[in-house]
């Protein structure tokens, strides 16, 4: 079935979008579930496997694709309000993601009442680059924000090449803001912040997003907007191929020759997300960008059961992680773990001991228990909020 173009254009974004969450939701359950989750690095090509490799690398399309996506949908949604009202939305949405991660995902992640350790991750991300989009949204056009949106994302990898002193104000701020693949800073106490998302890369994809949003003007000849999007991606995609061989520019880890053809393309393909480097933004948003120019005019049982994800992102987000981790505690506790040893301190989640888990096969059935169960919540709540139009609801 072929859709209209405007309905198209929407139900693309929501399609992909309901797509990469569906995926984000395996690494999470693998994150909570898989024996070796806490002990092991999936990517490390030298001691992973096929099966393992490919179950974490996978999920690396999710968090730029999301944050490309709603760069668009800012856009899009900008079409129907002032510029000032715009970015005043965009503003206080971000602030309201940055709220959530402290209070409501802070929690979801560690189930410690006591808030010991604030995780910053991918709302954090999200929320700052929604409130810096918001910003340039007063004083610049979309195709200048798509400018600076590109000049981030193609050279904040130069700073691989600057080193300062370990500790220093400027290595802690570099670590927040640019640099960092994972950063805690104590507080005293025990508590610390931990800032797992880095700001301005991921800002860099966002306000790209936004920029390439223009494709969507109304005015916009819709088969010249999909070979355009195919074009892009398919560059983007031929681009990683010849920086990532030439091993000189574009991620901080060089690949290198491995034993065997198959340990030697795991090191290829196992460019950095933390931070998100230009080789790992080039090699997961190619695809998506190809994945929005071949859902725009497809309408059927597969798009549509993604698109019911892809409504409600932020609804599904909160919903399958406290699940997980909810589903984690029985398990755990049903596994014969003592309270005790379920809450120790030292755990990096509370109900998560470093030594409990499954095999690959049990995590996959979880993770389609997982997407099963939320799949009639999230159409309840998308139809609700299609029907209901309360101010609320623009921030769900």
């Amino acid at each position: 079935m072929v859709l209209s173009e405007t309905n198209a254009r929407i139900r693309s974004v929501d399609t992909v979008r309901g797509l990469i969450m569906v995926i984000m939701a395996l690494d999470h359950v693998r994150d909570f579930f898989h024996v070796g989750a806490f002990t092991s690095n999936p990517l490390e090509p030298a001691a992973t496997t096929p099966e393992l490799f490919f179950t974490r690398w996978i999920t690396h399309f999710c968090a730029p694709s999301f944050m490309l996506l709603s760069g668009i949908s800012a856009f899009l949604a900008g079409q129907r309000r002032s510029t000032s009202e715009t970015a005043s939305f965009l503003i206080k949405r971000g602030l309201w993601l940055i709220v959530a991660e402290i209070v409501f995902m802070t929690f979801a992640f560690s189930f410690d009442p006591a808030y010991k350790t604030i995780y910053l991750a991918v709302l954090w991300a999200l929320g700052t680059s929604m409130l810096l989009l918001g910003i340039a949204v007063r004083f610049f056009s979309a195709r200048t924000i798509l400018i600076i949106g590109l000049l981030i994302v193609f050279s904040h990898n130069l700073l691989d090449y600057v080193k300062v002193p370990q500790g220093s104000m400027a290595d802690v701020l570099l670590g927040i803001f640019l640099t960092g693949a994972g950063r805690f800073i104590p507080l005293g106490n025990g508590a610390a912040v931990a800032f797992l998302y880095v700001i301005l890369p991921w800002t860099g994809i966002m306000l790209s997003g936004y920029g390439l949003g223009q494709v969507y003007k109304p005015g916009m000849y819709a088969p010249a907007r999909r070979r355009l999007l195919l074009t892009l991606g398919i560059f983007m995609l031929l681009l990683f191929l010849v920086l990532r061989y030439l091993n000189v520019y574009g991620d901080p880890v060089p690949w290198t020759h491995q034993t065997g053809w198959q340990r030697t393309l795991f090191s290829f393909l196992n460019v950095s997300k933390y931070p998100p480097s230009l080789l790992f933004t080039l090699l997961t948003l190619g695809p998506a960008l190809v994945a929005l120019a071949l859902t725009e005019q497809l309408e059927n049982g597969i798009t549509r059961f993604f698109t019911v994800y892809g409504k409600v992102p932020f609804f599904y987000f909160m919903l399958h992680f406290y699940l997980i981790h909810l589903m984690t505690m029985v398990a755990v506790l049903s596994s014969g773990y003592t309270w005790e040893q379920a809450t120790d301190d030292q755990l990096f989640f509370k109900f998560r001991p470093f030594d409990f888990g499954y095999g690959l096969g049990v995590v996959y059935l979880i993770w389609i228990f997982v997407v099963a169960v939320l799949y009639f919540p999230c159409k309840w709540f998308g139809a609700y909020r299609a029907r209901t139009r309360k101010w609320w609801l623009s921030y769900l």
